[in-house]
């Protein structure tokens, strides 16, 4: 005869001895109930089986039922072999987006972290400490964050291209983002125009500190002599449109769009290779059509919008560009740059001699000069001229993001030669021969 092995524990034993005791009238279903920690409701569950299944009707079994949302062994090996052949260098979170998506496999996050844990595919790494974040605005429009990231965005480009980008604070809507070779002026400016253009005119910017944003000084000879800097071209820019500029002082500050790149440099580079991008200007098409509407439709959140409409009559080519001041010579002419720009006679016959106009740049080398509001005068700049490439190559130096860390700080040590040996003649040696001499006949 076959015997049947059951599990006991002495929680089981106490709660036979209760029931018993329930079933004898020697206590109350309340008391049982309190005596357990359980509920009447469920006391009275217990009665039945032990008084239908006897003691056995009190255990668990030693054999339950596989639970019916267990996942088949065949689709547990498809998930794995697309993990090792398609989605190697995914995160849980995108793999698990990706199997939903694509292949129609919509299990949890954690289904899906268990099932690479079992096949060694995923090592859980210590959680990070999770420091309190700053509230949101409560409306969108009211402050939007702007940054740059540099990174190897095409995997077969050996070239880092920089990401320029905004965030919402309120709605963490990204309105515009591009790729650019170098982090210059006219890369922001081109940002900043575009999301004026398709958003609205926003409250307030905060950014970190860069040259072009803020003219900033540390250290020197001159340092805390002028305590008032001349102000950027952005800062000329957003002023003329009524934006309040906030400098952050820390990465940290700017936390919303610092885990936006993290984000960026995880995902958007994995789908650029699904999809097949092979040049930057295939990212930046991919970047607006596909990759910032997937983000915008998920990660925003639905707030009141505060943007203000732009003006039809504000030119932008005349706000997003370099701006100096000039005074007309007497025959009408200027100098930008060293080259001479004539300035045609006005319809009115009004001379402009001696007066100050502005001499607007764009990034395209057009000049536009501009008198009281009126453009008088167009022309184009060369773009071999020395002094304008010398301004860009100092612009790129001192957009430079590099951190003071003792790493990346080169100090120049003095090159270490050979002590030269004295003559054979030099006194030092004559002297030498000598006390040898002294201490030989002695």
């Amino acid at each position: 005869m076959e015997t049947k092995k059951v599990l006991v524990t002495m929680r089981d034993l106490k709660k036979f001895s209760v029931l018993k005791d329930v079933l004898d009238k020697q206590l109350t279903g309340l008391q049982a109930a309190a005596l357990l920690g359980l509920t009447p409701v469920h006391i009275c569950r217990l009665k039945k089986r032990l008084l239908h299944h006897g003691f056995e009707g009190l255990l668990r079994k030693v054999n339950p039922k596989p639970p019916g949302n267990r996942i088949a062994e065949a689709t547990i090996a498809h998930i794995i072999r697309l993990r090792n052949e398609i989605y190697y260098d995914f995160n849980i979170l995108h793999f698990k987006d990706k199997l939903a998506e694509l292949h129609n496999y919509h299990y949890s996050y954690e289904a899906i972290r268990q099932i690479l844990m079992r096949h060694q595919l995923h090592n859980p790494r210590k959680r990070k400490k999770i420091h309190r974040q700053r509230r949101r605005m409560p409306q969108a429009g009211m402050l939007v964050q702007m940054d740059s990231s540099e990174h190897q965005w095409l995997v077969h480009i050996p070239e880092k291209w920089w990401l320029v980008a905004m965030i919402d604070d309120a709605s963490n809507e990204i309105p515009e983002a591009r790729l650019f070779p170098k982090d210059t002026l006219y890369a922001n400016m081109h940002v900043l125009r575009r999301t004026i253009e398709t958003k609205g005119i926003f409250y307030a910017l905060y950014t970190d500190k860069a040259s072009h944003f803020k003219t900033t000084r540390h250290g020197g000879l001159h340092y805390n002599v002028a305590q008032d800097h001349e102000e950027t071209q952005i800062e000329r820019a957003l002023q003329e449109l009524g934006i309040n500029l906030i400098p952050a002082n820390s990465p940290q500050a700017k936390g919303r769009i610092e885990v936006t790149f993290r984000l960026f440099q995880d995902r958007f580079i994995k789908e650029m290779r699904l999809a097949g991008i092979q040049t930057y200007d295939q990212a930046n098409q991919f970047l607006t059509e596909k990759f910032l509407p997937w983000y915008n439709g998920r990660y925003t959140h639905p707030v009141t919008a505060v943007y203000r409409p732009l003006s039809p009559t504000t030119n932008l080519d005349l706000v997003f560009c370099i701006k100096k001041d000039r005074r007309v010579n007497n025959d009408n002419t200027i100098s930008i740059y060293g080259q001479i720009i004539q300035i045609p006679p006005h319809r009115r016959g009004l001379a402009y001699a001696q007066k100050t106009v502005e001499a607007c740049i764009l990034e395209d080398n057009r000049i536009y000069i501009v008198y009281h509001g009126e453009i008088i005068a167009e022309d184009k700049l060369n773009p071999n001229n020395p002094i304008l490439r010398k301004e860009k190559t100092a612009e790129r130096l001192l957009n430079k993001r590099i951190e003071p860390t003792d790493n990346n700080i080169n100090i120049r040590k003095r090159p270490i030669y050979p002590k030269p040996r004295p003559a054979l003649n030099h006194p030092w040696r004559r002297y030498a021969h000598r006390q040898i001499s002294t201490a030989s006949k002695t």
